[in-house]
């Protein structure tokens, strides 16, 4: 950086300009390779639950019966308890007579007549068998007779052991019931009850330390202020800890100061089992938390830089026999880096066996640019098309909260791989145990009627898939066969109609409501007060410092608005959002003075719109979907009437009548 750059700033800031570099960036597996070193990976002890508190442990001893399961013979249903020779050869026309008993047996009653040949006592279902009996006979194969002698007919034979449930039968004495290691769940807890167990030998939970760090942070619940940021990761990285097996501290939000940070530290390692920090350069003075870490403990600082995507600057230490990493601040970085690395050794401390998930295969259907030299984590949404399954790749980046809980799973790209091309089979490490299809699985622009829509086809009960590729993506896929509806709202440059034009033979179109396009801009700009879109654009193209915040290239919107700047390229052209959403927010933020977005944005954010053309925001189906339920049910809502009046108060018109 040169002299003329540092001109004007003091010594500190100059400081924190040059920021510390990683000081080696390492692989992934060597990066592994030193955290574990270090670690001991086994249980951090035992502990005895009682029964209420042991769903969710992991069993520490393997649980061996004391006693029988069932503890004695007993009445599998309600009946008679007889011995089977005395039930052969009756039939329905010519039934068989038994005497009865002086008692009726009841579950937790013990016998006192012997059945003896000839005779039969009533018994409920759990009810103990008495001597002499070998068989129950079900209460539907009997009728009580006249008064007499022998008042119980019996209608069907049964045979010696029939409708009785022998003690042991479930489990015996001394059989193991549970394993060291287990998980214990509902049924777990139900073979420990039935054995008579009250307390039961559990590895104790690791206590897990999470620090955010960054005086940008502020905790959910708080009033925002500019330039805040609410905390995500301390929330994310207590759910992850609990799903590995471990009991999250939250030690709560950690301003950038040394003093601050190394107090927190301290006491995470006094404490806590494990420590998990993130973020903590936000004031760019070298890496704040890699400073902190500095003789804290021995070995330290075991690797600080890794070649991931996303996931680099991740730092992992331990601190006298405590394990301690600093993730990533971006929410999508600091989760990929906690699986990859600290949950190994959480669950190894919680006595869990390593993570399964499972693997199936795709096809990527676009082409995605690879960074060659880092291992690279690739989030995709899948979809089934004619010729199996397609990884789309989810959009957001690393600093994307949405896109880890919207995802399938994960493709992991090689170091030495610098693109995958469409078409290309690949691995997908699913996040959730499978891949729940579908009912209805839309592709294509984004619109807050379309949210809507899909919200209530959720509430009522269809599973919904929604990827937001923009109009092209939407086609293309629906051109694929990999999507039921395409959402659209495309322009014919040479003839300005919508949508129809960009059909192909095999695709039908769904007529879905007109949305108001225009320019938005901060109310209190005197360059667009009185104005209509022509005067606006007098006024604004001279100007070198109005700035606009332009759409990518092949949405809708885009389509649209260079066709209106007829080859003008005003300051601002080439800074690019992908939704009307986004042109808001830069507007909003003073980044940029105009831009185009639809009426509903615009109202929806509180900014100046200056109304152009209503465009048509349509659905696109390949004809062999057109039947599919998901489809049907989006037609019918499309026509429902308070549906219609929900999406006219959102600013969208429905021009076309039943």
């Amino acid at each position: 950086m040169t002299s003329d750059v540092f001109r004007g700033i003091s010594a500190p800031d100059r400081s924190a300009l040059r920021q510390q570099q990683f000081l080696e960036v390492v692989t992934r597996d060597e990066a592994r390779r030193r955290f574990e070193a270090h670690i001991r990976l086994t249980p951090l002890g035992t502990e005895e639950v009682s029964l209420e508190h042991a769903l969710g442990r992991i069993l520490a001893r393997t649980v061996h019966s004391p006693g029988d399961v069932p503890g004695f013979d007993r009445a599998n249903v309600d009946g008679f308890a007889v011995q089977a020779t005395d039930t052969h050869g009756a039939m329905e026309h010519a039934p068989l007579r038994l005497r009865l008993n002086g008692e009726i047996l009841v579950p937790g009653q013990v016998p006192r007549c012997e059945v003896r040949s000839g005779t039969a006592t009533a018994v409920a279902t759990g009810a103990m068998l008495p001597r002499g009996a070998d068989a129950v006979l079900m209460v539907e194969h009997t009728e009580l007779g006249p008064e007499g002698d022998a008042p119980l007919e019996v209608r069907h034979p049964v045979a010696a052991g029939q409708f009785i449930g022998f003690a042991g039968s479930d489990i015996s004495m001394g059989e193991v019931v549970l394993r060291t290691g287990q998980l214990l769940g509902s049924r777990e807890v139900g073979v420990l009850a039935a054995i008579g167990c009250a307390r039961v030998s559990v590895f104790r939970r690791p206590r897990v330390a999470i620090i955010s760090t960054g005086d940008e942070l502020i905790t959910s619940g708080s009033l925002s202020r500019p330039g805040a940021v609410y905390d995500s990761n301390g929330p994310i990285l207590a759910a992850a800890v609990a799903e590995q097996g471990g009991d999250p501290v939250m030690l709560g939000v950690v301003p950038d100061e040394v003093s601050h940070l190394e107090a927190a530290v301290r006491r995470a390692l006094s404490e806590c089992d494990l420590v998990l920090l993130s973020g903590g350069t936000s004031k760019g003075a070298g890496d704040l938390s890699y400073r902190v870490l500095e003789g804290l403990g021995r070995p330290g600082i075991l690797a600080h830089g890794v070649a991931l995507k996303p996931g680099k600057p991740i730092c992992l230490a331990v601190m006298d026999d405590k394990p301690l990493a600093v993730l990533p601040g971006f929410p999508t970085s600091a989760i990929f880096t906690f699986h990859e690395f600290v949950a190994p050794v959480l669950r190894a401390f919680a006595g869990l066996p390593a993570e399964r998930r499972e693997e199936i295969d795709a096809r990527i259907p676009v082409r995605i640019n690879a960074e060659r030299g880092r291992t690279e984590y690739l989030l995709v949404s899948l979809v089934r098309g004619p010729s199996g399954l397609s990884a789309y790749p989810m959009d957001g980046g690393s600093g994307s909260v949405t896109a880890f809980s919207y995802a399938d799973g994960f493709v992991t790209i090689p170091q030495q791989k610098e693109m995958l091309h469409p078409g290309e089979p690949v691995r997908v490490r699913l996040l959730g145990r499978s891949v729940e299809p579908a009912d209805l699985v839309l592709i294509g622009s984004h619109c807050l009627g379309l949210d809507l829509l899909l919200d209530e086809l959720q509430r009522r009960g269809l599973r919904v898939k929604a990827l937001h590729m923009g109009s092209q993506g939407g086609l293309a896929a629906a051109r694929r066969g990999e999507c039921d509806i395409a959402a659209i709202h495309l322009m014919d440059e040479a003839t300005g109609a919508y949508n129809w034009p960009f059909l192909e033979p095999g695709m039908h179109l769904i007529r879905g409501y007109q949305r108001m396009q225009g320019f938005v801009f901060q109310p209190a700009d005197p360059r667009f007060h009185d104005a209509d879109i022509d005067i606006a654009l007098e006024r604004i193209l001279p100007d070198p410092e109005c700035r606009l915040v332009n759409r990518n290239p092949g949405s809708g919107t885009r389509i649209l608005l260079d066709r209106l700047l007829n080859g003008a390229r005003p300051p601002g052209y080439d800074l690019q959002v992908k939704s009307h959403h986004a042109v808001a927010t830069t507007v909003i933020q003073g980044r940029a003075d105009w831009g185009m977005a639809i009426e509903t944005v615009a109202r929806q954010y509180g900014l100046g719109f200056i109304p152009y053309r209503e465009e048509s925001y349509d659905l696109v189906v390949p004809e062999d979907r057109l039947e599919g339920s998901g489809v049907k049910a989006l037609t019918e809502l499309l026509w429902d009437p308070v549906m219609r009046e929900r999406l006219a108060a959102l600013g969208f018109r429905q021009d076309h009548d039943e």
